[in-house]
This record gives C-alpha cells, sequence and structure tokens, in this order.
C-alpha cells in the first residue's frame, strides 16, 4: 500500500512537508491516516468473523462458557497476533524503514549470502498475498451489502448485483487515481470504529459478565473441552486477524509510532468492544446468532450501520488493491515477475500507481469469487488459509533477520520466534479444514503464482547466463572498434543491457546491419538495489572507458519505478555527456522460442515464453523518450 491512500494532505490536494506542520499535528494526521489503509481489513473481520466462529459451537445449543470462550479466543488473537508480533515486534524489524514480506525477504535474501530457502519463502509469502487480495474484496463487500437484508426482506434478491456493480465500480476507477478521495478514507474509517465501539459498548451494558471473556481461561477451556469443534473453531476465529500483514506492509508510509497509536487509542478498543457486544448480544438473545454484528443497533439506526459499513469495506478494499500494485512493483523489481506495464496516477506522488494487467486479473478473480460463492458465509470457507500461510513465513523471514541480520543466538531468536510458529501453525492447520469448502481457491491460485514467480526467476537467470557466455567482451570490443574503419554519425547513442561487461547485442547489431556508430556511446545497466529507496547521490556510477564509450550504472529501490531519462539528466552534474535532443536509445528485442535440449523443460518454457509476452514494453517501463527510441530484434532459445 503506498501514501497516496492518506498522508496528511492540504486543501489543494498537495503533501505537506515534515517542516510545515508541527511533530505532533503531523503524527495525528498520520495516526488518522493509520486508521484508514493500515486497519481497513481488520476493521470489516466483526462484520462475519464472530458469526462464524460461534456457528460451529452452536449446532447444538450455545451455553454461556461456550459465548465467552469465542469472545476470548477472537480477544486474545488480536493481542497475541497483531498488538504482539505485529504492532510491537515486526514494526522494528524494517528494510531502512520498509515493511512488507518482500522487504523482509530482501533484507534476509542478501545477508550474508542467498539461500534456496529463502527464496522458497519469499515467493510463497508473495503467492498468497495476492490470494488474499482477491478474496478480501469480495467477503467484506458482500458482508456489508448482506444488511440490507435486516432492513428489508424486499433486498435479498438485489444484494448479489449490489455487490457485484460496487465491485466493478471500484476496479473501473482504479485507471484515474485515488489521490482525490484518499483525504476522506481516515475520517471514514475513524467514524466506522467509534460507530462499532459504541453498539458494542451499549449492548455490554445489557450483560456485563462478557467482560470476563478477557480472562485467557476461557479461551483455553473451550480449546480443551471442544475437540474436533474448537479446531473448526480456531479456522474461523482467525478472520479477525486478516488484515494484520498491512501493518506491516504499510510501515514505510505511515511509520513505526502511528501505526502503534491508532491500534491502541482507537482499533484495539473499538474490536474489543464491538467482539464483547456481540458476545453479550448473543448472551442475551441467542437467536441473534444470524447477524449478531448488524442486530447491535437498533432498527432505526440500521441503515446508517450498513451504509458506513458498505464505506469502510470499499476503503479496506481499496487498501488490499494498492497494496497488491505495490507488492506487484516490489516483485518486478526483486525479478520475479516481468515488467509490467506501470503507469502513474499522480504528478507528484510516486506512491500513486495503476498496473492495468493486474487490476484486470483481480477484478476477474474477485467477480469469479462472488457469483461462485454468493453470500459472505461460504466465501469464510476460502477465507484464511492465504493470509495464515503468508503470517508463518514472515514469522520465518523474521527469524533469519534476527539471527542473520541482528546477530541474536539462534537460540535466542528461537525462543523468541517459536511461540508465534506454535498458534500461527494451528490456525493454518485449522483453515486446511475448509479447503473441501472452498479453502482450495486461495492454494491453487498461491501454487500457480508461486511456479509462474520461480520459472520467471530461473528462466531470466538462465538466460542472461546464456547470453553472457556468448557476448563479446567489452574489454576487447572497445580497442578493435577503435582502430576499425566503422563510420562515426554525431550524436549520443544509449545502449541498455542487462549486462555491464558484455557488448550489448543491440550495439553489435547496429554496428552489423547499418555499419555506422556514434560519436559517444553510453552502456547504461539498470541495478535494482536490496534497499526499498536509493538516495540520488547514490544513484549512478560513471566510468570512462575510451574517449568515446561511457559505462554508467544505474541503481533504483525496489520500491521504486526506474526513470532512467530522468537520471542520465542528472548524470551531467558528473561529467556526463548527455543531451536530450541529440541522444538516441538502443533497446535489444528478443523474441524467444523454445528448444527443449536447453534450459528449462518445456512446459516451463511456454510459460516462460508467455510472461515475457505479458511483460509492457521497455520504453514505457525505464520512462525512455518514445520518439528517439530503436529496438533491433533477434530470436533467442530458451
Amino acid at each position: 500500500m503506498t501514501t497516496s491512500l492518506f498522508d496528511e494532505l492540504r486543501p489543494d490536494g498537495s503533501t505537506p512537508s515534515a517542516s510545515d506542520k508541527p511533530g505532533y499535528l503531523r503524527t495525528a494526521g498520520l495516526t488518522v491516516g493509520a486508521v484508514g489503509v493500515v486497519y481497513g481489513d481488520l476493521g470489516t473481520s466483526p462484520l462475519y468473523a464472530f458469526r462464524e466462529a460461534l456457528r460451529p459451537a452452536a449446532k447444538d445449543g450455545l451455553t454461556q462458557a461456550e459465548v465467552l470462550g469465542v469472545v476470548s479466543l477472537l480477544l486474545w488473537a488480536l493481542i497475541l497476533i497483531v498488538a504482539l508480533k505485529y504492532v510491537l515486534f515486526l514494526l522494528r524489524a524494517d528494510n531502512r524503514g520498509e515493511g512488507g514480506i518482500l522487504a523482509l525477504f530482501a533484507l534476509v535474501q542478501s545477508f550474508p549470502k542467498r539461500s534456496g530457502m529463502v527464496f522458497l519463502l519469499g515467493i510463497a509469502g508473495a503467492a498468497l498475498f495476492f490470494g488474499d487480495a482477491i478474496i478480501t474484496p469480495a467477503i467484506s463487500v458482500l458482508s456489508a451489502v448482506e444488511g440490507l437484508k435486516l432492513i428489508t426482506p424486499v433486498f435479498k434478491p438485489v444484494v448479489l448485483p449490489i455487490s457485484i456493480a460496487i465491485l466493478v465500480a471500484l476496479f473501473v476507477v482504479q485507471r484515474r487515481g485515488t489521490g482525490s478521495l484518499a483525504r476522506w478514507f481516515g475520517p471514514i474509517t475513524a467514524l466506522w470504529f467509534v460507530a462499532m465501539g459504541v453498539a458494542g459498548a451499549v449492548q455490554i451494558a445489557a450483560a456485563p459478565e462478557v467482560l470476563s471473556a478477557f480472562s485467557p481461561t476461557y479461551a483455553l477451556s473451550f480449546l480443551i473441552h471442544h475437540g474436533l469443534v474448537a479446531f473448526i473453531v480456531m479456522g474461523a476465529v482467525f478472520l479477525a486477524v486478516t488484515g494484520a500483514e498491512a501493518l506491516y506492509a504499510d510501515l514505510g508510509h505511515f511509520g513505526r509510532r502511528p501505526i502503534q497509536i491508532a491500534w491502541f487509542v482507537v482499533v484495539f478498543p473499538a474490536l474489543g468492544l464491538n467482539y464483547l457486544g456481540q458476545g453479550a448480544l448473543v448472551l442475551t438473545n441467542p437467536a441473534a446468532i444470524s447477524d449478531p454484528f448488524f442486530l447491535l443497533v437498533p432498527s432505526w439506526a440500521l441503515p446508517g450501520m450498513v451504509f458506513l459499513a458498505t464505506l469502510a469495506t470499499v476503503i479496506a478494499s481499496q487498501a488490499v488493491i494498492t497494496g497488491a500494485f505495490s507488492m506487484t512493483r516490489q516483485a518486478i523489481q526483486l525479478g520475479l515477475l516481468p515488467r509490467f506495464e506501470i503507469r502513474h496516477t499522480s504528478e507528484t506522488e510516486t506512491g500513486q500507481i495503476y498496473l492495468p494487467v493486474i487490476n484486470f486479473l483481480l477484478l476477474a478473480g474477485v467477480l469469479i469469487l462472488v457469483n461462485e460463492f454468493q453470500t459472505s458465509s461460504a466465501l469464510a470457507a476460502a477465507y484464511g488459509i492465504a493470509v495464515s500461510g503468508t503470517m508463518i513465513v514472515t514469522t520465518l523471514l523474521a527469524y533469519r533477520m534476527l539471527h542473520r541480520v541482528w546477530g541474536w543466538y539462534a537460540p535466542l531468536a528461537a525462543a523468541v520466534i517459536l511461540p508465534f510458529v506454535v498458534i500461527e501453525t494451528a490456525f493454518f492447520a485449522a483453515n486446511l479444514l475448509k479447503v473441501p469448502d472452498g479453502g482450495y481457491v486461495p492454494l491453487l491460485l498461491g501454487a500457480i503464482l508461486v511456479v509462474m514467480m520461480w520459472t520467471w526467476s530461473v528462466g531470466t537467470k538462465q538466460l542472461f547466463d546464456r547470453s553472457h557466455r556468448e557476448a563479446v567482451p567489452l574489454d576487447q570490443f572497445i580497442p578493435r572498434i577503435e582502430k576499425g574503419s566503422a563510420l562515426r554519425t554525431p550524436g549520443v547513442a544509449v545502449f541498455l543491457t542487462s549486462d555491464a561487461n558484455a557488448t550489448p547485442p543491440a550495439l553489435l547489431h547496429n554496428l552489423k546491419h547499418n555499419g555506422v556508430l556514434h560519436e559517444h556511446i553510453v552502456i547504461v545497466t539498470v541495478e535494482t538495489a536490496e534497499e526499498p529507496h536509493v538516495p540520488d547521490s547514490d544513484r549512478a556510477r560513471i566510468e570512462h572507458l575510451s574517449d568515446r564509450f561511457e559505462r554508467v550504472w544505474l541503481r533504483f529501490g525496489f520500491m521504486e519505478t526506474p526513470n532512467v531519462n530522468r537520471a542520465l539528466v542528472a548524470c551531467r552534474r558528473q561529467g556526463l555527456d548527455f543531451e536530450g535532443m541529440k541522444t538516441s536509445f538502443f533497446l535489444g528485442r528478443r523474441k524467444l522460442v523454445s528448444n527443449p535440449d536447453i534450459g528449462m523443460p518445456g512446459w516451463q518454457d511456454r510459460i516462460f515464453i508467455l510472461m515475457s509476452r505479458l511483460a509492457a514494453d521497455p520504453s514505457d517501463f525505464y520512462h525512455l523518450p518514445r520518439g528517439r527510441v530503436v529496438e533491433m530484434g533477434a530470436q533467442v532459445a530458451v
């Protein structure tokens, strides 16, 4: 997710600098923003989490101990997973201020040496995140719109069409950007949390004995005495913490302190009061188990609560969609996915991005899920597996970070991580019971994405290695060409290549077919740093090879979109002869064909070729001036 969703915006839409406002006002603004973006998914969980957790235990009737046990499980899941693991621990495990599973992956993968296991964990976690990004909008919007049925049964037939219309509109608007609406996300979601807390507090007053659920003995007693039912309930209880990964992912956008303040001051009190209130309602009226969230409020307030819930779920879905865009950009920069087209929807905020391919795939997946499952209760069966799997991956990567990066002794790091592994493994195992009822959806999607990212990573490495072996070394080419008779043409030629030590194929093709070379040649290699952002002072490194040749390395962080043209313009301060209107950019365009005798198996070759066709035009991805780009094609076997 990005700062585009909510930052301290001026009335004109611009973003003030840190010096424009006192520190406490900036912290307050970021805290309200964190409520809207970071906690949007967690904030919509009360719509369905308590209901789905209580139903397995209610099949043979409900007792007070069972209600208190389920409420206690929900509260302690929030305390142990969200508060302790994410808010207090993982927010400190940052990669130069950035969080999220790929930021952690980049950190531990680069220190002290690369690991195949870490690589598999990283792509598995990223793949499962995308599974969550498809299910969250579907279940959130459906659960909110279903509140219309309680206003009047007349609305029941239109719940599905209204949900689909809202979801389609949400994805269609992505291409225009959401910056103008982002300033309202925090206040609306804050109002949502206040409304949830007040509704719960009113009901608690009618059954104050529900407050005893804060004692973990009720949760432990429920788990001990209910056997398989307790295991099933655990899978539903996990729905209450499904938005916790957003905490970590948005660390760089809001900062540790605002996220922590938002949790302890607004979010946890509201969630706790609401879950306690739902428990109190069921204690006094067991029939309310059908929809305890909306039945918390009186009939006169129900339309307003349904409307507010719909807004909250749309905001939560927007945050997940934007998070998927951000995650995709990170995966592209880390070499896990092809260079998909990235469009910027703001002239001032680099975080406001739109990826047409990802947006279309997310919309298609969401609509398929909504039409297949049709109700939030049915979708709850598919929800949880992806998130619990992602949490386990994050925890395992955090162990490596503690041991390898922070230098903790292995036993100490294991002692800190083990309790979380045990709890999350139990949640994951409980969610596996959902596989026959729809849990296979995120697992299947995750498996497909793992294969795709693994294939792309392996395929690009093999292609690079083979091209490097067959290439003409640049240090041998330059002396020969300087002594040769090739004609010189005025101007500057920039050749982009992934191998800085090899002569770019486009340069060789230009020499072979046109018989000329430019007066000044710049060999440019774009590198992705294992840090989120690279300061301008470290952006470029220039090496003077001869009077005619220069080699430039451009470094971009894995959360940045590379703008080669702008970076080269900045290189003029370091003495690079670069005049935009007199410069031509040469790119090598490769047509890939499958060869079963080399590289990967044939089925992987076909996947790799298909993914390469989905890649964006390099001119667009690297922000090159289209009118000065020359592409030289070649056929390459993979």
